[in-house]
């Protein structure tokens, strides 16, 4: 691992080192992480509860409280473990208060804007670490670990609330979807099509099936939505789970498209591969609801609709400047119609990416999951994504 602070390493006596996680599957990354913690003081580690896992993930973990917190207390490297006592992102508020760290490390997809908040408020440093493999060794994720992970996650680019009968009868439009590899366990509840994800695990198991992507996508669709669901989830979010690559959704007041183009050439992949990038949000609140106070006519339905279209175009040509102003257009289209979607902690982000960024949007509904970046230039200590290919 590569760390962004080298200058804490000075004088690390009696530092007491704080991390936490849920640490499911321990492995060799893990291990490699609490290593290089531990080089910043006496490393203290608050490992989530079952309830915390299954309430972020949507899952139980594979290994309960107990032996995970019996397996890093063994860890040479750590001091101490205990489990933390509540609940979401912030489980650990009360471990962290009681023992008051010097020093708090995350990696990258740990990193979100309250951690650093909670840390700048008390003294805290603040040190990201980068995911990097102990030399000689391959690198480990316990999403890779888990075989029913195969299953790919999706953002959607532009067009979002499009596949809703309820905007599209204002006017016709797309929705930009792109299919992900699991490269790491996305929150859930934060846009990335985690529940539609959990149906096709449980219809299909580890992987998708082989057949054509948009029948699978219909048969996902339905099983996501049984006789009776009062809240239908999008048809987007099944065709961006089963279509590799890039998919273009074109919608006209139904809730399935009536076309669905598809971009799967290399260049273009990489192209927004290249220029994406992830801050964790953490999921949005259970309570949230973002259909209080919309606000949808034509004009609005409209605006989303023709930034579906630059973000496709944009793709098309590979112009990173327009496929950035694609994302803040259609970004503020969804504002105009549902503001529920943007709060203080989003917009104050917002205005800290925004000398960095060519565009932003948010990777769902809004209230939590991740602020979707597009840039020119590396940003530091965001997720990256890997598009999901076609496998002949």
């Amino acid at each position: 691992m590569q760390t962004q602070v080298k200058e804490s390493q000075k004088g690390t006596a009696n530092k007491k080192v704080f991390v936490s996680g849920c640490y499911d599957l321990l492995h060799s990354g893990h291990i490699a992480f609490f290593k290089e913690a531990s080089t910043y003081g006496d490393l203290y580690v608050a490992v989530g509860s079952d309830k915390t896992v299954y309430d972020l993930k949507g899952r139980a973990p594979v290994n309960s409280e107990d032996e995970r917190l019996f397996m890093i207390k063994s860890v040479k490297s750590v001091k101490d473990a205990f489990i933390a006592q509540g609940s979401g992102m912030l489980d650990f508020l009360d471990e962290f208060h009681t023992l008051r760290p010097d020093i708090f490390i995350v990696n990258e997809d740990g990193n979100t804007p309250d951690k650093q908040k909670l840390c700048h408020k008390n003294g805290t440093e603040y040190i990201v670490l980068k995911r990097d493999p102990h030399p000689g060794l391959t690198a480990r994720s316990t999403t890779a670990l888990r075989t029913i992970h195969q299953i790919p996650f999706r953002i959607d680019l532009a067009g979002g609330w499009l596949d809703q009968p309820f905007v599209s009868r204002y006017y016709p439009g797309s929705v930009v979807t792109i299919s992900l590899e699991p490269t790491i366990q996305f929150n859930d509840r934060s846009g990335m099509a985690s529940s539609t994800r959990r149906a096709a695990i449980d219809m299909w198991g580890p992987r998708l099936p082989a057949g054509d992507y948009e029948k699978l996508a219909k048969i996902l669709f339905c099983y996501d939505n049984p006789p009776g669901t009062k809240v239908i989830s999008g048809s987007q979010d099944a065709i961006g789970l089963v279509f590799p690559g890039l998919a273009k959704a074109n919608y006209e007041g139904q809730y399935w498209p009536t076309t669905i183009e598809e971009m799967r050439d290399e260049c273009s992949l990489q192209f927004v591969e290249n220029a994406l990038y992830l801050v964790t949000l953490g999921p949005r609140h259970a309570e949230y609801d973002v259909l209080e106070n919309t606000s949808i006519d034509e004009r609005r339905a409209k605006a989303l609709a023709e930034a579906a279209e630059a973000c496709w175009e944009a793709i098309q040509r590979r112009d990173i400047v327009a496929f950035g102003r694609s994302l803040r257009e259609g970004f503020e289209a969804q504002i105009a119609m549902f503001p529920n979607m943007l709060n203080e902690t989003v917009a104050q982000l917002i205005e800290d990416y925004r000398d960095r960024s060519l565009g932003w949007k948010l990777s769902g509904a809004g209230g939590g999951g991740y602020l979707i970046l597009v840039a020119d230039k590396p940003i530091e200590n965001a997720v990256r994504v890997i598009a999901r290919r076609m496998i002949e």
